[in-house]
């Protein structure tokens, strides 16, 4: 199947809703975020439609200032909703919840407390009826997955970045969330650090099947990560401008995929819509 055809496939999808609704985890409809200044409102996002499937992972690109963070902010509910609504599983969000774990692009830890501490603290608060070794048993299970595992009662503020994010990553699937937001979890990070924990968010992911949504400004991540790569377009009043389907088998490999035939092509499909 052609691009331009996976183009009007989507293109359809995404002007119709085509998704059946029990394949529907997330869904954003006529999505609106206005800000109020002296010199009238700032429209950041409008009319903005997209539906994310159960078990989909998807990236976002698009220019600084288009509204990427603000979008995803409103699915976590940590940024008021000005207009339309953000359903999970077709219940509208009210404000923040243990459905939705975000991995920020600082990992936002409790500098004097352990790694084991503060994945503690969300599976604390969701699994509150489980008795304290479950609860452990959980946090710990996590970080032997992003490689911690001799890192456990190690005090944040004595972790390198990349360990950091590590230890993020581990407390958001921690909490078993149904929608794993990411907010260019790996933008900080040098490049060798960023491929590890790329490949160490795709095997856990790969695993858990959690619906995730990220936000990344490098095509390359955007590729590799995703099923989908949705294209925003500049703000203000950003909305969705186009959205690629990756077809790669998974699980993938980067190899697998830089050698993919298909690779160049979405490459300059990203990069021309970005350069537009």
């Amino acid at each position: 199947m052609s691009i331009i055809t996976e183009k009007t496939i989507t293109k359809n999808v995404l002007e119709n809703g085509l998704f059946p609704s029990n394949e529907v985890m997330l869904d954003l409809k006529k999505l609106k975020k206005v800000y109020p200044t002296p010199k009238g409102d700032y429209v950041v996002l409008e009319d903005l439609d997209l539906q994310i499937r159960k078990e989909e992972f998807v990236t976002i690109i698009g220019h600084s200032g288009c509204g990427k963070t603000t979008m995803l902010s409103m699915i976590a509910g940590l940024n008021p909703i000005s207009g339309g609504n953000i359903a999970v599983l077709g219940k509208h969000i009210k404000g923040p919840g243990p459905d939705r774990g975000v991995i920020f692009q600082s990992p936002s830890l409790m500098p004097w407390m352990t790694s084991l501490q503060n994945v503690m603290l969300g599976v604390n608060q969701v699994f509150p009826h489980a008795s304290k070794k479950e609860r452990e048993d959980v946090a710990k299970y996590y970080l032997q997955k992003v490689g911690l595992e001799d890192a456990f009662h190690k005090k944040a503020s004595e972790l390198s970045q990349g360990m950091q994010q590590r230890v993020g990553i581990a407390r958001a699937f921690a909490i078993k969330p149904k929608v794993l937001l990411l907010d260019e979890p790996f933008g900080m990070l040098d490049s060798l650090t960023r491929g590890e924990l790329q490949d160490i968010l795709i095997e856990i992911w790969n695993k858990e099947k959690i619906t995730a949504v990220m936000i990344t400004h490098d095509v390359d991540e955007a590729i590799f990560l995703a099923d989908r790569v949705v294209m925003m377009t500049s703000g203000p009043r950003a909305k969705i401008g186009d959205i690629l389907d990756i077809n790669f088998e998974r699980p993938r490999t980067r190899k697998s995929v830089l050698e993919h035939n298909d690779y160049y092509t979405y490459r300059k499909h990203l990069i021309d819509f970005l350069e537009h």
